[in-house]
């Protein structure tokens, strides 16, 4: 493999893959998914699905990965030639491709906030903080144009490449994010009846499960660790033989399951206290966010930073799904890079126009009952993921050969043998019986 196609550093691999999905899936959709599903019961079951099917399934991605240091396509082919296994490449490629296409609108919505917490028409706004954000999304066009910015940016970075885009942008941006975090945090816990939000947060009320909260817990934790669409196939292809799976896998999962706590300890403390409804929905960050920031001194100028360091998160996001797209169709050949991600950039831009617009001019067209934007967010992330999740852990369990499956784990550190039947056993028999069991319940196939 070209050096240049490689992470410097374990370091580096760790914070792009963490960072691949805290800024979409940890810090915006966790608040608001786990304020509609029974908030403590909702992170509890989280907490329970990342452990012991994400964990596992990451390292599962890991090994197709790294002992094949190709795409996500590539690596299925080569390791079964002349099969249908191929197609759980490709639907992770196509599913990444449908979810960049209507994430980029949320960061489109970041960077309108950005642009007006910058000219100060956020904090100390005459609107109320719901309607403000509700009329900024339903304009025809600056939310279009947002979304370009957005893209381009996306685009830009991962043009240049591994280590001189996606890494480097990483390692010093994600760490800000934490540190910004915990001011926030700090803030929101000694605002008026932030315990209560707390309580929320923290305290289960099963009564609240259902069999939908259940699924949303369950594609959550494959979204908070950008399983079941094979992006970890392609991050762990330019991983090192020396480096740990296992150690690097577990850093991941404990990285993101911190920034969702830290998520939730930073916006539901702050809902409560000023009088919000924790089921607000996807508004719920950028309504709770100017009001935190509000009984700040330089207030505004903290909102500014940290929804620029919003902003560069949720990108990490973007670079991860870009990424996965792109290297499977230029298949390594580092000269097609540039060309071939301005080309899939530029098309993701165009399909994700009709989600940007589902939140104005298209808010009659509905599918299932929901908008667009909810309608794809839906369809990914609560069943192309978990679907392509449960392929891949037969796959590796009963596709691949047993012995190279277990050098490939083992390799970068010995104590990691002792894992390897329990991890073995998790995807064989255990993972595809939950998400089975899981989807049947939400379908009412069983009750």
């Amino acid at each position: 493999m070209n050096q240049t196609n490689q992470w410097t550093s374990k370091l580096g691999f760790i914070m792009a893959a963490a960072g691949s999905a805290v800024g979409i899936g940890a810090i915006w959709k966790f608040p608001y998914v786990a304020g509609t599903s029974g908030g403590g019961a909702f992170f509890l079951l989280f907490l329970l699905f990342t452990v012991l099917i994400g964990l596992p399934l990451l390292l599962a991605e890991f090994v197709i990965g790294r002992s094949t240091q190709k795409d996500a396509i590539s690596a299925y082919k080569q390791i079964a030639p002349k099969s249908r296994w191929v197609w759980i490449g490709r639907l992770g490629v196509i599913t990444s491709f449908i979810i960049l296409s209507f994430y980029s609108v949320v960061g489109g919505w970041i960077i309108l906030y950005i642009y007006r917490s910058a000219t100060n028409q956020l904090i100390g706004s005459t609107n109320d903080y719901g309607t403000l954000f509700a009329d900024t999304i339903s304009k025809p066009v600056s939310p279009v144009i947002a979304q370009f910015i957005f893209i381009a940016v996306t685009i830009i970075v991962v043009a240049k490449g591994i280590q001189n885009g996606i890494e480097k942008a990483n390692k010093y941006m994600f760490p800000s994010l934490f540190i910004l975090f915990i001011v926030l945090i700090i803030r929101s816990l000694t605002l008026d009846g932030a315990m209560e939000g707390v309580s929320f947060f923290l305290k289960p009320d099963f009564s609240k499960i259902t069999s939908e909260s259940i699924l949303y817990a369950m594609g959550q934790s494959f979204f908070a660790i950008s399983i079941g669409i094979s992006i970890m196939v392609t991050y762990s292809s330019y991983l090192s033989k020396e480096e740990s799976l296992p150690r690097s896998g577990s850093w991941i999962a404990l990285l993101n399951i911190l920034v969702s706590l830290f998520a939730g300890l930073a916006i539901f403390p702050a809902v409560f206290s000023i009088g919000l409804e924790p089921t607000a929905g996807p508004g719920l960050l950028f309504n709770v966010l100017p009001a935190v920031f509000e009984q700040i001194p330089f207030g505004g100028l903290f909102l500014t930073v940290f929804l620029a360091l919003f902003l560069f998160a949720t990108l990490t996001s973007a670079f991860s799904l870009l990424e996965n797209i792109v290297a499977a169709v230029t298949k390594g050949a580092t000269e097609k890079r540039v060309k071939v991600t301005w080309v899939m950039g530029i098309l993701i831009f165009f399909v994700g126009i009709p989600s940007t617009l589902s939140f104005g001019i298209l808010s009659d067209v509905t599918f299932g009952g929901k908008i667009l934007f909810d309608a794809l967010d839906y369809l990914t992330i609560n069943l192309l993921m978990p679907f392509g999740a449960l392929l891949i852990s037969f796959f590796v369990s009963f596709r691949m050969n047993k012995q190279e499956v277990f050098e490939e784990f083992t390799s970068g550190s010995e104590k990691a043998k002792y894992l390897f039947k329990g991890w073995i056993m998790l995807l064989r028999y255990i993972i595809p019986v939950v998400i089975i069991i899981v989807y049947l319940n939400t379908f009412g196939v069983i009750k």
